[in-house]
């Protein structure tokens, strides 16, 4: 298997996987175990440390919208809080979305169920003006995930930068590869100018 495959699979399995129970599931190996050794396989030629996790859900739930995540444990260690590199599946199309985003449960504790959408999306922009440098490389301003939901809706808010492969596009290796080195080269210029810190006038840093 490789990224590219394992990628694949979760786009095609997950909509009919969803209809049986997760717990024994082949699918939910595959994003727990077979999907982040592909991934920490791809990051092996940088530098790291690097956390690799996949989640399809939690107990005996899927995920509306699963995910593949990187995290630099200096900065977090879960999707939760912090930032990170995420995988996104949606449920609307088939396609995933590599995107730099920013804990969602977080917010949504600090600010609110109601207020942690509008909090994200202006952090977001202001940091995505931090990486102005990636935009080409990582055009996607917004994404979408075609599902209702705190954490779906919150997933849309919090990202900040990245890019969206359709199926056909998932066959190029080393486009991943070097797409990924990209995306962990933005994450790590993030946390070089400052995080999620922003300053309170709403510049850049």
């Amino acid at each position: 298997m490789s990224l590219g495959h394992a990628l694949r699979r979760i786009i095609e399995e997950y909509p009919l996987a969803r209809l049986d129970p997760p717990a024994g599931h082949p699918l939910a190996s595959v994003i727990r175990k077979g999907a982040p050794e592909e991934l920490r396989a791809a990051l092996a030629p940088i530098d790291g440390p690097f956390l690799v996790k996949g989640s399809p859900g939690r107990g005996s739930h899927w995920a509306a919208i699963p995910w593949l995540a990187v995290f630099d444990p200096a900065i977090t260690t879960s999707a939760t809080r912090g930032y990170y590199l995420v995988y996104l599946f949606p449920a609307h199309r088939e396609a995933v979305h590599l995107s730099l985003a920013q804990g969602t449960v977080a917010a949504i504790r600090s600010h609110g169920p109601a207020a942690a959408g509008a909090h994200l999306r202006a952090s977001g922009a202001a940091l995505k003006a931090r990486l102005s440098d990636f935009a080409d490389a990582l055009p996607n301003a917004t994404i979408a995930l075609g599902s209702a939901g705190e954490l779906p809706e919150g997933y849309e808010a919090a990202h900040i930068l990245g890019l969206t492969y359709d199926l056909p596009d998932l066959g190029d290796e080393r486009r991943l590869h070097w797409d990924l080195a990209v995306a962990v080269a933005a994450y790590r210029a993030l946390k070089a100018r400052g995080g999620l810190d922003l300053p309170r006038s709403g510049g850049t840093a």
